[in-house]
């Protein structure tokens, strides 16, 4: 049953022609047996085609070069002759079919083979999204000045009878194919130029009327009778396309055209590898065929390309030993295509079949040799080494001549690559192929292009592609991922059967087709060109370059890659991966080209890129990625020119980890530590001047040096104004060193941190000319490289500013680079990468290092790259608030980047003082300060915009031209952006507020306290010092001196907490300068403070601890010392500790003094050295009767510290009761001891060398006079005389006035015009200020250095302080009234003598309130008054210092160290510092003429309202009555009423409810700025109005609770956790918002019939198209690509015993309870895009529910329900801890749902060690699972168990909440890095 070929003399053409398929594919002997029934018959009618029992009668053709060749075989496949029977069916029927069927090209194969057998023409147009109907009807062109009609393929097709064949159906877009509706149904069309197409019956029943020429003049065209239609599509939606329009659908038959059946398949492939064993064969075709399958689909895997598999035999037949996995490979690339799952699905079918056998056999492994064939031209011989054999082989060659492998001087073979190249060639021996490694065409741009010929004609221009298949070359298709499917589409004919159809009407042909058709029709060439015919170069490949296919992801997927290798491109190549260099091998390539790098340094950067490469965290794959070979090859470049640069500090400009996000930043750092390569800071940096210096004709910035340019275009040079600063000669140093190094630079950076400022100066300073770009969303392709004009209606280009630049070698300066889509900045890449470009005019840019110069000047059209030529481009920071594309993650590794950041304060200042000269440094200081909290807040995330230096500069501008103009009100210009966000304004002003910039503040708003006159200063006797002869009056006292016996040093851990200081100024002036709180445990009892210099010391004792601050400074020190006081609790002894900084040399180091064991110790506060200074031999044991110096009872006096004058670095000891005084000098170590004939009750040291002491029990007071430096020699020359003091009346020394116990004492004098003020009379004369209990203040005129008689003038208190009892009222009665029966240790009083003031702090039972308040005026609670004595203005000040937010329980130890609540240091002068229990330190400014100065600086800062007519209205009384209060109308536009008592909503209505106002209900914020009515105004609204307003607001409040059922004590507690993280809900909304916007963002339609001209389509409106317009609009996803599914995200929260039990130390479960309330409130009406769900954890269980995925709360009510359950499940549950079985449990539960992305965040109070957990196995569960993001929020637990933790867990992927605080930031910094990111 043979094939039986009757043929007759016409038939031998049709004979030959029936013999091919593909190739010849006679099969195997056994197989021939088969019967076929396709016969050809002769007879005299003509010849005739049988196919089983149809026949169909053939015609001659009239063009028959247009009838397909060689696509019949001699054997046909039974399948195949069933299909081309049923078309014969169809055809003889008249009607047009559909053939449908997997991608791959059968289909078209057999529609060509029934057509060659018919012998029928054949019209071809592969449809894409790009063809329009011109493309299929008529197109016009120019001939000659006139537009013409061409008639296109379908009308072509009708008129002359021929077969449209349709490709790719579903990719044309919707709206196009039913232009042929009616042409497939009624054989009928209207066609643009008037004509008509009419089906043949009815024309010839018209003929019979008519003659033709009447037909003719009515434009009436005969559609042939043969015309058919043959559609070839893909079934959607199983792929990807849009799907049949139904009207078009039903005018076609359909035919399923799956794959050749199992045998037909098999035997087609002996054939095309007769030398592979049949077992392999058939294993290989299973394999395909299970792939095929609908099982296989369903599991998400894409078609086999079964139809490659030809080629692949093809390859195995010469590599009879390549292994099958790796074949496979290169047919299906699974492992690049396919997640997890798909690549095990896939690897058990192929063990299935025994396929697994890549470990058995080798892979090729090099090329040996390339030369060109001897016995056929366009073929050239190739060895290629495999295993141990060599193997040659034949493969197409290119025109040029060859070179062998290995000659490329910037190509340096690595072993990877080797192989990849010899897979190549084995690949380009039979396909094209496409290279996988790390859009904007359209169909037509791919093919050909429109121009104008210089008559103004238009014609095409064939591209490069078609040149390429023409002249035999390589084609490089680069990018494929980033084209459309629809537009490869058209290439899938060329790629599988090399022909081609041109817009034009040019057909390309495979070259044996051609050879043929050549034969048959005997035409030469020429006359084959004549009809546009040209053959296809034998030797012509297609390679194609793509990035890896996004693995896993649905086509919604992160950053909108779509999983481009479908089942289509599938069949169109054979693959080729390349794979990552391996460590070796980089090394060996790093070494290579750039020979003299540091080879630590290159290994350090090896290590970490490949410990980066080798995790499965999304985060750490995305830093490698910006660490690509290329990169590091840059880093090493720059190293070894500049070997002396940190390994980091290139790392962290490559990832430019300044702007990752905070997650992805911490995964570098400890990437970077875990690779040990460690930012060593230059130590000069900080010193090095910063300069550049243009000499001679060279630049020098910093220490880098370049010529500078001479050009030949002056005017292009930029010039600015720049003021250098540091840090910004810092980035340009470092351009500098790029640009030497001849890299394009890339600047990224906020807005307004000066890029371009950067970039012009940098270029003003080489002198190069610049050209620039700016670039928008609507930047095309075209303007970036030409921009198309008609002039006369000849199409010209103008070259645009990259083309200008490359020409003359200018640089080109691209800015806003992330505002272009990526697709079209991608072509930058090309440019960079290999100098090489392809313009829209045909020229193309070459690089002038690469290609022979020679052949570049011989070819026209060509532009050689200027080598001056580089590219500047700054672009914004990815990543919310910039609505960018990423550009940086798209093309960062072909530049060098750098990161812009604003400059460090100093530098900034600097800066400033130079747009500002007179500006006052204060205010700029404040500037500076708050512009740098903002911008360390934006990088938090707590609030959205980066405030940059541009909006510091503007507002100093401002300030420098209007000085009278206040900065509260200046600053308004930049932050009245944001006056509208609640939320934002809150943190704004509290920020401002902080740093004292006093935004809000009226200049009426200032509350100082009330002065009191003071009593007059009277003189009130004398003191006398005896010198008489009376031996018991002047006493020597001896001195012995000592070496002090040092222990130590020990060191401690000197810890630094940030200060949060306030300025207190904001929004009213006071005394209080600033205020913040010391990081102090609640049970800490504050014992001592003091100041030096602008530092502040306060110690602190149970445990003991010191703390020490600088006034301004950003940090507090502190060190805890209870590993040298053991933490006593009420048992044996609570240490009492007094403090004394020392001065130069020992700044920064103290002497603290412990009263009750006498410990001296020696700190430095630097390095946290700690020594013991031993002052007496015996002095080293505890007293032995350990007394508590607060209990009732004190027998033992303690030890006390005098430090006076410790700047001296001196100190005296004494024992109360004792009779000894120790003088420590600290630098020399030693200690002079001096004994005394009295027993002491205390010492003061009036001077260095003068010393007042006072006898224990008659206060008798002693003067004891020293040398000033005492040497051991000259010992026992120490003095005492005894002072008396005599009242005024009875002259000297008769009576006895009551004694003064001092209780302080200055010393040194006041100044003389100080004391003249004081005393009312001019006088010079030593003094000192004394103040005791009974007078305010008390000046001794003339002591301690005038021996005469002393006058003492003092100021009597009304009531002497200590018999004031302290009366039972106040805020500590209930725990202090009791306990105050010792004196207090500390006094509280401090004198400022240059300010004239002497200021205490009294409880306040002892300030006498009636005289500082009203009568009406309850006083405010307070810790104490500051009282303050002021001697010039004889005045007296009462300041009421604010009570703690705390209180240590350890009451009534407190009530021992101090009278009132707080303690008081002078500081500076004029200025005093208070430090309450609670460990607040205000600073307090009491000097008058300070306040003064203060006063008005303030004032100018809020500027001055003088003279403006605000101050007028803001006062008016409106005069108007008030009614009933009512809910005005609403305003529909919502404009802002002010008044007028009617609007509801408006500002200031009087009783219509709205902001500010007199007697409104409620607050009803229209967002209009507000208008208060005057308060004394809002006082005057009579009482019934002011009550029914409450009511009203009752009312609506109630309702709204009634509305969702819910109790107003719900509600209460509701909003206590809701508003805790309102912030965060508000910062993450606006994220999401902005998200939504983005994936919302609209595309350019093309094609559209109106909007704005389309460049690319110009010459088609000259035409006279219409279609030439493109218009922004919505894009509709891809029919056939997956709905987009939400992200899914579990909240984890741990509801376990310990989270109750410890709340109450540090607040967990209630932090917790407030994280879920955020995740809840911020995801609310988000559900489309978050499908989260609440689980809870505890020893009950690990998942019990709290909030099910598909009940998601909808309001309040809900929500608190949730927390209550959280909380109540924590009160009542069992122990246990089941965080990791919750967290293995949920990720596994995760990754089976569907969703775009998983995420999974922990809440747990770990105490994983408590229950044996280790946490690497934590880790393991954290990273089980690829597809789920795993996190993980350790509330702190006890000690550093929590940070150890960290340690072990991986980087960004888990996080120690220390203070319970920062749960919800946490919560809201994973948000927003890593899902926002990919949202």
């Amino acid at each position: 049953m043979h094939y039986q070929l009757l043929r007759g003399g016409t038939a031998a053409a049709a004979a030959r022609r029936v013999r091919n398929i593909l190739g010849s594919v006679l099969g195997r002997d056994g197989w021939m047996w088969r019967s076929h029934e396709v016969k050809l018959v002769s007879t005299s009618s003509g010849d005739t085609v049988t196919i089983g029992e149809i026949s169909y009668k053939l015609k001659t053709p009239q063009n028959p070069e247009l009838v397909p060749l060689k696509y019949l075989s001699d054997s046909l496949p039974n399948t195949v002759a069933q299909h081309l029977r049923w078309i014969m069916q169809k055809d003889l029927l008249g009607q047009d079919v559909f053939l449908i069927g997997p991608p791959g090209p059968l289909r078209r194969s057999i529609a060509m083979q029934y057509l060659e057998l018919t012998r029928r023409e054949v019209e071809y147009v592969a449809l894409s999204r790009d063809t329009t109907e011109t493309d299929l009807k008529q197109r016009r062109e120019i001939r000659s000045g006139t537009a013409f009609y061409i008639d296109q393929c379908a009308v072509r097709a009708a008129t002359q009878g021929r077969v449209l064949v349709l490709e790719g159906l579903e990719k044309a877009e919707r709206n196009v194919l039913p232009v042929l509706n009616n042409l497939l149904e009624n054989r009928e069309m209207q066609l643009e130029d008037g004509r008509f197409l009419m089906s043949a019956e009815r024309y010839d029943k018209l003929l019979q009327e008519h003659t033709k020429e009447e037909l003719d003049s009515w434009k009436i065209v005969r559609v042939s009778e043969d015309f058919r239609v043959i559609a070839l599509g893909l079934p959607v939606p199983k792929y990807k396309g849009n799907p049949l329009d139904p009207p078009l659908r039903s005018r076609f038959q359909a035919r399923d055209i799956h794959y050749l059946p199992f045998k037909d398949q098999l035997e087609l492939l002996y054939t095309a590898g007769p030398n592979v064993a049949a077992e392999r064969v058939s294993q290989l075709l299973s394999l395909a065929t299970t792939l095929c399958s609908q099982e296989s689909s369903s599991l998400g895997l894409p078609d086999f390309p079964v139809d490659n598999l030809v080629a692949a035999l093809h390859v195995l037949n010469t590599f009879p030993m390549l292994s099958s996995q790796q074949l496979v490979q290169r047919l299906y690339p699974y492992k690049s295509i396919l997640g997890k799952d798909g690549h095990t699905a896939v690897e058990s079918v192929l063990s299935r079949f025994e396929l697994l056998d890549s470990r058995r056999q080798a892979a090729p492994s090099s090329v040996l040799s390339v030369c060109s064939s001897s016995d056929r031209e366009g073929l050239a011989d190739v060895t290629v080494r495999t295993a141990d054999k060599d193997v040659t082989f034949q493969v197409p060659v290119g025109s040029k001549e060859l070179r062998p492998p290995n000659s490329s001087l910037t190509f340096i073979n690595t072993p990877s690559h080797s192989q990849l190249l010899a897979e190549m060639m084995q690949s380009h021996m039979v396909k094209d192929l496409c290279l996988i490694g790390a859009k904007d065409m359209t169909a037509r741009d791919l093919l050909q292009q429109r121009y104008t010929l210089p008559n103004g004609d238009t014609a095409w221009r064939p591209s490069p592609l078609v040149t390429a298949a023409m002249e035999g070359k390589l084609l490089i298709l680069d990018g494929i991922h980033r084209v459309n499917l629809g537009t490869l589409a058209v290439l899938s004919r060329l790629l599988h059967d090399r022909e081609l159809d041109l817009y034009d009407g040019t057909r390309l042909l495979r070259w044996d087709r051609y050879q043929i058709l050549k034969e048959q029709l005997q035409f030469s060439d020429q006359r084959l060109q004549e009809r546009s015919i040209f053959p296809i170069h034998p030797s012509f490949r297609v390679l194609a370059l793509a990035e890896p296919p996004a693995v896993g992801v649905g086509s919604s997927s992160s950053r909108g890659q779509q999983q481009w290798l479908g089942p289509e491109l599938l069949t169109m190549f054979l693959y080729h991966t390349v794979a990552p260099l391996a460590k070796a091998e980089e090394m060996g390539l790093i070494q290579g080209l750039t020979p003299n790098v540091p080879k630590e340094a290159a290994e350090q950067l090896l290590h970490l890129t490949h410990s980066l490469r080798q995790t499965n965290d999304p985060t750490a794959q995305s830093l490698a990625s910006s660490l690509s070979t290329r990169q590091l090859l840059r880093i090493c470049r720059r190293l070894s020119r500049y070997p002396e640069e940190s390994v980091s500090h290139a790392v962290n400009k490559a990832c430019l980890s300044r702007f990752l996000p905070s997650l992805a930043r911490a995964s570098l750092e400890k990437a970077l530590t875990s690779c040990s390569i460690h930012d060593s800071p230059d130590p000069a940096e900080q010193t090095r001047d910063y300069s550049c210096v243009v000499q001679d004709g060279v630049l020098t910035i910093g220490k880098v040096s370049a010529p500078v340019y001479s050009p030949n275009q002056k005017m292009k040079v930029p010039d600015v104004l720049f003021y250098d600063n540091p840090q910004h000669m810092m980035v340009m140093e470092d351009m500098l060193k790029d640009f030497l190094l001849g890299e394009h630079l890339l600047l990224v950076g906020n807005q307004g941190v000066g890029k371009n400022k950067i970039v012009d100066r940098f270029l003003h300073l080489l002198n190069r000319p610049r050209e620039y770009l700016q670039l928008h969303r609507d930047t095309t392709v075209q303007t970036l490289t030409l921009q198309p004009s008609v002039r006369d209606g000849i199409i010209t280009y103008e070259d645009s500013p990259l083309v200008k630049a490359v020409k003359h070698g200018h640089i080109l300066v691209i800015d806003e680079a992330d505002k272009a889509p990526t697709n079209v900045t991608c072509i930058l890449k090309t440019l960079v990468e290999s100098g090489e470009m392809i313009l829209a005019d045909g020229r193309r840019i070459i690089s002038g290092t690469f290609g022979e110069p020679c052949e570049a000047k011989e070819r026209p059209n060509i532009i050689v790259m200027h080598p001056d030529f580089r590219m500047l481009v700054l672009a914004n920071r990815p990543g919310f608030p910039f609505l960018g594309n990423d550009f940086f993650g798209a093309l960062g590794d072909i530049f060098s980047c750098h990161a812009v950041d604003n400059p460090k304060p100093q530098a900034e200042l600097a800066m400033l003082k130079q747009y500002g000269p007179d500006v006052p440094q204060a205010t700029l200081q404040k500037l500076v300060a708050t512009f740098g909290e903002l911008r360390s807040m934006a990088d938090q995330g707590t609030i959205t915009y980066p405030y940059s230096t541009r909006e510091v500069v503007n507002i100093v501008k401002h300030l420098q031209k209007f000085p009278s103009e206040g900065l509260a009100n200046v600053v308004r210009n930049v932050f009245d952006f944001d006056s509208y966000n609640k939320d934002t304004r809150e943190v704004l002003l509290e920020a401002l507020h902080k740093h004292g910039i006093p935004i809000g503040a009226k200049p009426t708003s200032v509350n100082l306290a009330k002065e009191l006159p003071l009593p007059e200063v009277k003189m009130t006797g004398y003191w006398t010092l005896n010198q008489g002869g009376n031996a018991r009056r002047k006493l020597l006292c001896p001195t012995e001196t000592r070496p002090v016996d040092v222990k130590g040093p020990a060191f401690l851990r000197v810890q630094s907490y940030p200060s949060s200081r306030q300025e207190s100024r904001a929004l009213s002036f006071t005394e209080e300068k600033a205020h913040w709180q010391i990081p102090m445990n609640e049970v800490n009892i504050i014992c001592d403070v003091v100041s030096s210099d602008d530092r502040l010391y306060v110690a602190m004792c149970n445990p003991v601890t010191l703390y020490s601050m600088k006034e301004r400074g950003d940090n507090i020190q502190c060190m805890e010392l209870y590993d040298v006081f053991p933490r006593t609790i009420s048992g044996v002894w609570q240490p009492f500790v007094t403090v004394a900084p020392l001065g130069s040399p020992l700044d920064g180091q103290v002497v603290l003094h412990e009263e009750q064991s006498n410990t001296v110790l020696h700190l430095d506060l630097v390095t946290g050295a700690v020594r013991r200074l031993i002052l007496s031999p015996d002095g080293d044991q505890t007293p032995s009767r350990a007394s508590n110096w607060w209990s009732s009872n004190e027998q033992q006096g303690g030890h006390k510290m005098c430090r006076d004058f410790s700047q001296k670095n001196w100190l005296l000891f004494y024992r109360e009761d004792g009779n000894q005084l120790e003088v420590l000098d600290v630098l020399e170590s030693r200690v002079h001891s001096i004994s005394l004939p009295i027993n002491l009750k205390s010492v003061f040291l009036v001077a260095e060398d003068r010393w007042l002491l006072l006898e224990s029990n008659t206060n008798k007071k002693f003067l004891l006079t020293k040398p000033m430096h005492m040497v051991a020699e000259d010992s026992g020359v120490c003095q005492i005389h005894s002072i008396s003091e005599d009242p005024v009346s009875s002259g000297h020394g008769a009576g006895s006035a009551e004694v003064s116990v001092p209780q302080m004492l200055s010393n040194e004098p006041l100044p003389n015009e100080n004391l003249s003020a004081a005393l009312d009379q001019k006088i010079v004369s030593p003094n000192r200020v004394l103040a005791d209990t009974s007078c305010f203040v008390q000046i001794i005129v003339g002591f301690p250095d005038l021996m005469s008689p002393n006058e003492v003038y003092s100021c009597k208190r009304p009531a002497d302080l200590s018999a004031m009892k302290s009366s039972e009222s106040g805020s500590h009665t209930f725990f202090r009234g009791a306990l105050r029966s010792s004196t207090a240790k500390r006094e509280n009083c401090v004198s400022l003598l240059s300010a004239n003031q002497v200021v205490r702090a009294i409880p306040p039972t002892k300030a006498p309130l009636r005289d500082i308040y009203p009568k009406d005026v309850t006083p405010p609670m307070t810790a104490a008054y500051l009282e303050v004595t002021d001697l010039t203005s004889k005045k007296l000040k009462y300041i009421p210092v604010p009570r703690s937010m705390t209180v240590s329980p350890y009451t009534n130890w407190l009530s021992k160290v101090s009278d009132c609540d707080v303690l008081v240091a002078a500081l500076g002068s004029g200025s005093v510092v208070t430090v309450d229990m609670g460990g607040y330190v205000r600073l307090w400014e009491t000097g008058l003429d300070t306040l003064q100065r203060s006063l008005m600086e303030w004032r100018n800062m809020i500027g001055s309202e003088d003279g403006r007519p605000i101050q007028i209205t803001i006062q008016r009384d409106s005069g108007l009555d008030v009614s009933a209060p009512k809910h005005g109308k609403i305003d529909a536009t919502n404009a802002p009423h002010v008044g007028g008592n009617q609007w509801a909503g408006g500002t200031g209505g009087r009783d219509t409810a709205g902001l500010g106002g007199k007697g409104g209900p409620y607050r009803l914020d229209a967002g209009h700025k507000v208008y208060q009515v005057s308060q004394a105004e809002k006082d005057a609204v009579p009482e019934e109005v002011r009550r029914a307003a409450r009511e009203m607001a009752e009312k609506a409040f109630k309702e709204r609770l009634k509305e969702i059922d819910m109790s107003e004590y719900d509600a209460s507690t509701y909003e206590r956790f809701s508003s805790a993280v309102r912030r965060q809900v508000q910062s993450l909304r606006i994220i999401l918002d902005s998200v939504q916007a983005k994936g919302k963002e609209r595309q350019w339609l093309k094609n559209q019939a109106m909007g704005e001209l389309d460049d690319a389509k110009i010459i088609d409106g000259l035409t006279g198209e219409k279609a030439i317009y493109k218009r922004r609009g919505e894009l509709d996803p891809e029919l056939g690509s997956p709905q987009q599914k939400p992200k899914r995200l579990r909240v984890l929260a741990d509801v376990s015993g310990s989270m109750y039990r410890f709340n109450g130390v540090d607040g967990r479960l209630e932090r917790s309870m407030e994280a879920v309330c955020m995740v809840m409130e911020a995801l609310e009406s988000y559900e489309h895009k978050f499908k989260y769900d609440i689980v809870g954890h505890s020893g009950d269980g690990y998942d019990i529910e709290l909030v099910p995925a598909d009940k998601m709360p909808k309001n309040d009510k809900q929500r608190l329900k949730v927390l209550k359950t959280m909380h109540a499940h924590a009160q009542f549950c069992m122990s246990g801890d089941y965080t990791l079985e919750a967290t293995e449990a949920s990720i596994k539960e995760l990754a089976r749902e569907e969703a775009d992305e998983h995420f999974v965040v922990v809440l747990s109070d770990a105490n994983l060690e408590r229950y044996g957990i280790r946490p690497e196995r934590f880790a393991q569960v954290l990273t089980s699972d690829p597809q789920v993001n795993a996190f993980a929020i350790f509330i702190g637990s006890l000690g550093d168990q929590a940070e150890r933790l960290q340690r072990t867990l991986p980087a960004g992927r888990s996080f120690v909440a220390m203070d319970t605080k920062q749960i919800p930031q946490i919560l809201q910094q994973i948000f927003t890095s890593t899902m926002l990111s990919s949202a």
